[in-house]
């Protein structure tokens, strides 16, 4: 079953993997999907978005007689990577509590 990533988890998804160093777009891309089921057409508006509210950078490095695009967490986004990290914290925390059982009872946590 897949679950829905809403824009705030995708965009720290993201930045997280950009705060280990620059990528160019296949690259990041390919890391994403490695863990999560993420076209790539899904992940370059994201990106933009982020360029365009100061998280990230871009810039162009010569490879093989072509540019490839890389783009670089500024301390703005690790400000933020920050911040998504400690409300990622307190969901996960959540859900796990929620979706605990109660393993003498073999019955939902809550409602045991």
């Amino acid at each position: 079953m897949a679950y829905a990533m809403g824009p705030q988890l995708l965009d720290g998804c993201v930045l997280a993997v950009l705060s280990h160093g620059d990528a160019y777009g296949y690259i990041l891309t390919q890391q994403m999907k490695s863990r999560l089921d993420i076209s790539e057409s899904t992940l370059y508006p994201v990106l933009r978005r982020l360029q365009r509210d100061g998280l990230l950078t871009v810039y162009d490095q010569p490879y093989q007689g072509r540019n490839r695009r890389y783009y670089a967490i500024t301390p703005v986004g690790m400000a933020q990577l920050a911040r998504r990290r400690e409300e990622w914290a307190q969901f996960r925390d959540g859900v796990e509590e929620l979706m605990k059982e109660d393993v003498q009872h073999g019955q939902t946590y809550l409602f045991g």
